[in-house]
């Protein structure tokens, strides 16, 4: 009876498991290579520049970003026809970026004067910032505040 329940118990964890990460499926997103590319595109398809800061190997709000939010449907479809995207790893391991990456993202950290992980910066093409989010909140609350920078820096 026992080993029935802990069966049983085992599938129906097993099986949500299952369907919950087929409703998150992996979008490639249009991550651009470095900030000025990121600068030019911005000016010529007059798009805000999204630049999401984060430590891809040691901060776990950031790995909860980027399976719940960066890797929606519904994100891809956003940033695709609205942002320019720009992503700032400061790994702590060293020999995941090359030595240019490194140095630009450290640029960036500090240029932003970036003190936490992850945070979010809407910026226009002339790198001036529109809006911040820092810390990690409910991926629901993201898409307004998106949908609210887009709108005002469309108008």
């Amino acid at each position: 009876m026992k080993n029935s329940f802990l069966s049983f118990l085992f599938i129906i964890v097993f099986s949500k498991s299952f369907f919950a990460q087929d409703s998150i499926k992996q979008h490639s997103l249009n991550w651009v290579d470095s900030y000025d590319i990121a600068l030019k595109i911005s000016k010529k398809e007059k798009k805000p520049i999204l630049i999401y800061f984060k430590g891809s190997d040691w901060c776990e709000p950031c790995k909860v970003l980027d399976t719940e939010l960066f890797a929606s449907e519904r994100f891809k479809e956003l940033s695709d026809k609205s942002l320019v995207l720009l992503e700032v790893d400061i790994p702590r391991q060293l020999d995941l970026l090359s030595v240019d990456k490194m140095s630009e993202n450290y640029y960036l950290k500090s240029r932003f004067k970036i003190k936490s992980f992850p945070t979010i910066l809407i910026v226009d093409h002339k790198g001036n910032v529109l809006a911040e989010k820092k810390g990690y909140i409910l991926t629901e609350y993201y898409f307004p505040f998106f949908e609210q920078e887009i709108r005002k820096y469309k108008s």
